[in-house]
This record gives C-alpha cells, sequence and structure tokens, in this order.
C-alpha cells in the first residue's frame, strides 16, 4: 500500500467519525504521520489486517491522542492467538495462530491496557460479537492468566481466561499512543 493511499484512506475515515477526535485538525495528524516513517509503517499493518485504525481522544489529560483499531470487531487478521510466547510454548496440541504479545512486537503497536479498552468503548461500542486480548497486569501473568474485553448486553466487560487459550472470535487491538 502507497503511502498517499493510506494516508488518503485514513483521512477519509477520520473526518467519517468527528466523534472520537472532537476539535483535532487532520493536518497535524498527517504532519505527524508523514514526517515518522515508523509510525507510518505501524499504522500501516494496522489497517493491512483490519484494523480500521483511526485517530481516537481516549482522555482529555496528558493529549490522550492516540491512534487506535476502531474496527466494529477485532481485526479478522489478527485472531487465533493465545495472549504471549510463554503461553504458545505451553501448547503441545492444536497450537494457535501465534501470540498477541509477538504480533504487537513484530508490529510495532501495543495492546490496549485495560482503561484504554474501557475508554474506547465509551466512545465506540466495539467487539459485540468477538473478543479482544489486552495488556495483562504481571500479577495475573504470573498465575498463568490473562485479560480480555468485550461488549455485551449494553456494556462492557472484563474476563480472565489462561494465557494459552485462543479462539476463533478472539484478538487484540491495538494502538499507538500520540505524542502531541
Amino acid at each position: 500500500m502507497q503511502k498517499e493511499h493510506l494516508l488518503k484512506i485514513l483521512q477519509e475515515r477520520f473526518e467519517e467519525n468527528l466523534h472520537r477526535h472532537p476539535k483535532i485538525d487532520w493536518n497535524q495528524i498527517e504532519i505527524i504521520l508523514s514526517t515518522n516513517l515508523d509510525l507510518l509503517s505501524a499504522v500501516m499493518h494496522m489497517e493491512l489486517t483490519g484494523g480500521e485504525p483511526d485517530v481516537v481522544l481516549l482522555s482529555k489529560s496528558n493529549g490522550g491522542l492516540s491512534i487506535i483499531d476502531c474496527s466494529k470487531e477485532t481485526p479478522r487478521a489478527r485472531v487465533r492467538l493465545c495472549y504471549d510466547e510463554v503461553a504458545l510454548a505451553s501448547r503441545k496440541k492444536n497450537k494457535p495462530n501465534g501470540s498477541a504479545l509477538a504480533m504487537a512486537k513484530h508490529m510495532e503497536v501495543q495492546l490496549l491496557t485495560e482503561s484504554q479498552y474501557l475508554n474506547l468503548q465509551k466512545i465506540e461500542t466495539l467487539d459485540m460479537k468477538t473478543s479482544s486480548w489486552i495488556e495483562t497486569p504481571h500479577s495475573i501473568r504470573e498465575m498463568g492468566g490473562a485479560i480480555f474485553g468485550d461488549h455485551r448486553f449494553g456494556r462492557t466487560f472484563i474476563y480472565h481466561n489462561g494465557a494459552e487459550s485462543y479462539y476463533a472470535s478472539r484478538g487484540f487491538r491495538a494502538i499507538i499512543t500520540l505524542n502531541v
């Protein structure tokens, strides 16, 4: 995908979803993306894997401006993943496609934290048929677990599962925090 084509897609999505980033000017975002090829490459990975990335203002404190997967459901090219490489190595049979943390690292993005996921759901209702791994606190991961979220019955839920589990409908949403 060419840089100009990606920027055109991002601008159209930005302009169609102003509720995600009130009072933010596209020209400012375009300059940030155009002058940082590593950032643009990460956003391209998000787009190519079905994330439909867009600029989102999660909170007013410290700017809170990020680029986040805003696809209605967890990105289709990022499903059937366990949580991390330790969990992947523990699977002897029926191995998943990989791990969410390894794929995120390869894409040069992060998984959303629990608070970021909850704040995103306040802006846009997502994951009504799927679920997304979210960054798991070390204390939970040490006990073999990992957390994920989804939106059902009119509210957002955060659950736990074994980190080695994977499902056809569970993937992860990516985030890149912008320094504006």
